[in-house]
Formats: C-alpha cells, structure tokens, sequence
C-alpha cells in the first residue's frame, strides 16, 4: 500500500469513527482535561498556589503556548511566500 493510499484509508476510517459518535464534545473530554491539566501542573508543580491563582497563572501559559504556535505558523508563512516570490 503506498503512501498516499494509506493516508486515504486513515482518513476514511476518522470519518466514519465521528459519523457513528453521537457526543464528540465528550469523546473528546477526557483529552482536553487533560490538556488543560498540564497548564496547571506547570504553574504549580507542586500544588501549593490558591485555586484562583492556579487558574490565573495556567490561563497565562495555556496563552503563551497558543502564541507561540501563531508565531511560529506566521514564521513559516512568511518564508513559503520568500521561497516562492525567488522561485518566480
């Protein structure tokens, strides 16, 4: 099976995983919880801050770490435009 084929029947088989999921957002709960709990382990990796302040600082990082992914994708645009205005 090449490559691409392989891609196809991934594909293929995610679409028909979510057509029979009647609840998506709760299939998916249990990742996000813990997507977020990750926030909040690295804000107080000890677990000694108030709830609020946990909150507050994890709010901070779950931010930074969506940034970092904007610049990052802005980066890489900006240097696919360079590449191809060279290649023209």
């Amino acid at each position: 099976m090449t490559p691409e084929e392989r891609r196809l029947r991934a594909k293929l088989g995610a679409h028909v995983s979510w057509a029979n999921t009647a609840d998506p957002a709760e299939r998916t709960a249990k990742a996000r919880r813990a997507f977020e709990a990750r926030f909040e382990r690295e804000a107080d990796p000890e677990g000694v801050l108030p709830p609020e302040e946990r909150a507050r600082r994890a709010k901070h990082l779950r931010d930074a770490f969506y940034t970092r992914i904007q610049l990052k994708s802005a980066e890489t645009r900006r240097k696919k435009k360079a590449a191809q205005q060279t290649a023209a």
